[in-house]
């Protein structure tokens, strides 16, 4: 019953993406935005797949782009790169990870869900705009791109949701960087 009413809840956000332009459309800018993103990724690839990568931009002529490394399987060692743009997904490479004897592939990967998911990102770029506004009198930033940077030894609280911004006209790029509790770490530009 769960699964079903899961299910319905992804295909009716879908379609609501799909009746809007999909992910292609206008830049996405606040947490609601890049909660429908998450879906639509774990809609592609499972509640339960883990990732190395992930980041979202977005350029005027294509609209939201997404780049990942992923898995479902850790225990397999191989991970696929995949795009998605103009709502297509397209796995561009297959990766074969090294670990180390005695090491678990997943423990070098992070899952969508508490810890780290994407609604977060959002409130970021939304706070991250807003200073901006605030601090350099920059009306409009536009957001060029935002991730998750994962430590290699996956190390949780080395973690960071990056947001890098520009101005609507086009300049400097702003780039934010943030623990996962979306506390600043710093400001770069």
């Amino acid at each position: 019953m769960r699964k079903l009413k899961f299910t319905a809840i992804v295909a009716l956000a879908s379609l609501t993406l799909m009746s809007c332009g999909g992910l292609s459309g206008s830049q996405p800018v606040n947490a609601k935005d890049f909660k429908a993103i998450e879906e639509e990724i774990k809609n592609e690839f499972g509640t339960d797949a883990y990732y190395t990568d992930l980041s979202i931009g977005y350029e005027e002529q294509i609209g939201i782009y997404v780049a990942t490394t992923v898995t479902e399987k850790p225990e397999s060692l191989e991970m696929g790169e995949w795009n998605m743009s103009q709502n297509s997904w397209q796995q561009s490479s297959i990766v074969t990870l090294e670990i180390s004897e005695g090491s678990k592939a997943s423990d070098f990967m992070f899952q969508l869900g508490d810890k780290i998911n994407l609604e977060k990102l959002g409130e970021l770029v939304e706070k991250s705009r807003s200073q901006l506004t605030k601090e350099k009198d920059i009306e409009n930033p536009a957001l060029n791109l935002a991730y998750i940077s994962f430590p290699d030894n996956g190390d949780y609280s080395k973690a960071q949701y990056v947001v890098t911004l520009n101005p609507e006209n086009g300049g400097t790029s702003f780039s934010f960087s943030y623990d996962l509790e979306g506390g600043l770490i710093k400001m770069d530009y």
